[in-house]
């Protein structure tokens, strides 16, 4: 330590640092889960959690949901949206902001946001699953939440930027 330096104590660790725009990229890509805030009608955020997909080249951002879902209802009214991911010791997180769109809701086995859907989850994308997976998302009137992201920030405390 030099002279006149202060040794690292409560409340004198490293200033947070910026995310790079592939820091966060990479850092979207590697999560799936995150925070969704919608705003209410009182204007105060609602914010739910939410699996996501993150497509860095259209820079969107893939949600599931179901058609009677308050955030689908509030999205509908006012499509202004953002995504929190955090890291699991909390020391990273991004916030994607931006205009959400909400698909019609999946009405045949197989439709296209029935396919979106199982590109979200391709764990269940095998010969056995797939048409019950299909029928699922028409049974339980699933809707994709697309958010077209405008802003993307984020900080950390770990060092890595």
């Amino acid at each position: 330590m030099s002279d006149g330096e202060q040794p690292y104590g409560p409340g004198r660790g490293a200033p947070p640092t910026r995310l790079s725009p592939e820091r966060l990229d990479s850092f979207l890509a590697a999560n799936r889960m995150g925070a969704l805030a919608t705003v209410k009608r009182d204007g105060h955020p609602h914010m739910s959690t939410v699996a996501y997909q993150w497509n860095s080249g259209e820079r969107l951002i893939s949600i599931g949901s179901t058609a009677d879902r308050l955030k689908v209802r509030q999205l509908r009214r006012d499509p202004h949206a953002a995504l929190y991911v955090s890291s699991a010791d909390h020391l990273t997180f991004a916030v994607a902001e931006g205009v959400a769109e909400v698909s019609p809701v999946s009405a045949v086995p197989g439709d296209a946001v029935g396919l979106d859907m199982l590109a979200m989850f391709p764990e269940f994308d095998n010969l056995d699953d797939r048409p019950k997976f299909l029928a699922n998302m028409v049974e339980d009137r699933r809707v994709v939440i697309t958010l077209r992201v405008t802003k993307l920030y984020g900080d950390t405390l770990s060092g890595d930027s």
